[in-house]
């Protein structure tokens, strides 16, 4: 029986490479998709290989639909299946929602382009294979700044947010053969969000999320990526779901506007 297929995007480093290790783990062959940095990428599918997954690494910018039609063409070729699609790949400007003057037009639309945008051509480049095995399951990586107004900026907020409508819109249109669902992630320990914010923001920010928290921890690349194999591997029966994974922040929070 051939192994099963997980796309990850945006996986050479944190929350995409934590999926990447963990799908591998669990018998997937897999494809560590990058923008960027090479080096990390094939860092990052050396582990996988390691683990007794085949590896496919795999350049491609999101946000242009050609370059996702030939990620999915290559995973096709390669294995012709695809089980699981892991739209991690995003970006954001870190402006503060006070500062209005802060974003322009054109960040709202870089950043839609990867949040939003890219994740639909992730979908719809892989929907015909992926509509050929059954459970299928896509996960987008949201944040639980599309429900709290709080997060790296207003435009990655709002993004994060039509990442969820389009979830609750796509669970409906490509069931039953696919179902999708979206994570949404709290404060996550990545070098990403602490060189964006810088080392003494971070260590602030961690402070007060674990202190506005009923399970007073900030969130690690393993637990998004423990959530996110459930919704693929398993949950069979659940589609158009947003699920938290924030300890307990959205719900309990008090934390002051800005």
């Amino acid at each position: 029986m051939k192994k099963k297929v997980a796309v990850i995007t945006g996986s050479s480093s944190g929350i995409g490479a934590a999926t990447a290790r963990l799908f591998a783990r669990h018998g997937y062959d897999v494809v560590i998709n990058f923008s960027r940095d090479a080096a990390a990428a094939e860092a990052v599918a050396n582990e996988c290989r390691h683990l007794g997954a085949d590896a496919l690494v795999f350049k491609a910018n999101v946000a242009e639909d050609t370059q996702c039609r030939a990620l999915a063409h290559a995973v096709e070729e390669k294995w012709a299946r695809a089980d699981a699609l892991i739209n991690n790949a995003g970006t954001t400007k870190f402006v503060s929602a006070n500062d209005l003057e802060g974003l322009s037009a054109q960040d709202f639309h870089d950043i839609y382009a990867v949040n939003v945008i890219g994740a639909y051509q992730m979908i719809r480049a892989l929907a015909p294979l992926m509509k050929k095995t059954p459970g299928a399951g896509v996960v987008n990586i949201s944040s639980v700044a599309s429900v709290m107004g709080v997060g790296s900026s207003l435009a990655y907020m709002a993004s994060k947010g039509a990442l969820n409508a389009m979830t609750f819109g796509l669970a409906r249109s490509l069931g039953p053969e696919i179902r999708v669902n979206a994570i949404g992630p709290g404060m996550v320990e990545t070098p990403w969000l602490q060189n964006g914010l810088g080392q003494d923001q971070f260590e602030a920010r961690q402070k007060a999320y674990m202190s506005a928290t009923p399970l007073a921890a900030t969130i690690q690349p393993e637990d998004v990526a423990e959530a996110a194999y459930f919704l693929c591997a398993g949950a069979l029966k659940t589609t158009g779901e947003f699920m938290l994974v924030d300890s307990g922040f959205a719900r309990f929070s008090r934390l002051p506007r800005g």
